[in-house]
C-alpha cells in the first residue's frame, strides 16, 4: 500500500510540475529521487503526443520556440529560450557523423532524419514517456550547429531540454 501511495504522490507532483504549477527546481529534485519501484509502474504511462509536421530548416532557420518554457533554441533571441549553438571544426559531414554517434549512444533516442546538414531525433523520457523533438542544423557558412530542443506536450520541462543540449555539447568536445 505504501508503494501505491508513493506512486500516486510522485505522479501528482510530476504532473503539477509538468504543467507549471510547482517550481521546476522542486519537481526536478523529486524526479531524480524516484527509485525503480516508482519509476517502473509510471513507465506504463505514455505521453508521446503527435510528431510535428513543421520541423526542419527553412531559409537557414529552425522552427521558433513556442511561448512556453519547455524549449531551447540557438536561434532564439529571448533569454528564456536562448542557448548557444554547438561548434565544430573541419568537415561538416564529419560533424554530422560525430553528432549521429553521440545521439545514437543516448538512451531512449530515435534518429528520425539525418541527411546533408540536418539531424532530427526524438528523445523519450523514462518516467512517463514524454517525447521531445530535437533538431540540429549544421550551418557550414558559420561553422556552427544550430540546435532546437522542444517538448511536445505540457508547459514545463524541468530544464530537461537545456540539460540535454549541454550534455551533447560536452560529449562532442
Amino acid at each position: 500500500m505504501s508503494k501505491l501511495v508513493a506512486i500516486a504522490a510522485s505522479l501528482y507532483f510530476v504532473t503539477l510540475a509538468y504543467f507549471g504549477f510547482v517550481p521546476a527546481a522542486s519537481a526536478h529534485s523529486l524526479t531524480h529521487s524516484l527509485n525503480s519501484a516508482i519509476a517502473t509502474p509510471m513507465a506504463l504511462f505514455s505521453f508521446s503526443g503527435t510528431r510535428p509536421s513543421n520541423l526542419g530548416v527553412t531559409d537557414g532557420k529552425l522552427l521558433a520556440c513556442p511561448d512556453s518554457p519547455n524549449c531551447v533554441s540557438s536561434q532564439s533571441t529571448d533569454a528564456e529560450h536562448k542557448i548557444s549553438p554547438l561548434t565544430y571544426t573541419g568537415d561538416p559531414a564529419k560533424a554530422l557523423e560525430d553528432l549521429k554517434a553521440v545521439i545514437s549512444s543516448l538512451p531512449r533516442t530515435k534518429i528520425i532524419t539525418a541527411e546533408n546538414n540536418y539531424l532530427y531525433a526524438e528523445f523519450t523520457s523514462s518516467l512517463m514517456g514524454y517525447v521531445d523533438d530535437v533538431e540540429f542544423y549544421i550551418n557550414s557558412d558559420k561553422g556552427i550547429i544550430e540546435v532546437r530542443s522542444a517538448s511536445r506536450l505540457g508547459k514545463s520541462d524541468l530544464g530537461v531540454n537545456r540539460d540535454r543540449i549541454e550534455s551533447i555539447r560536452a560529449q562532442l568536445a
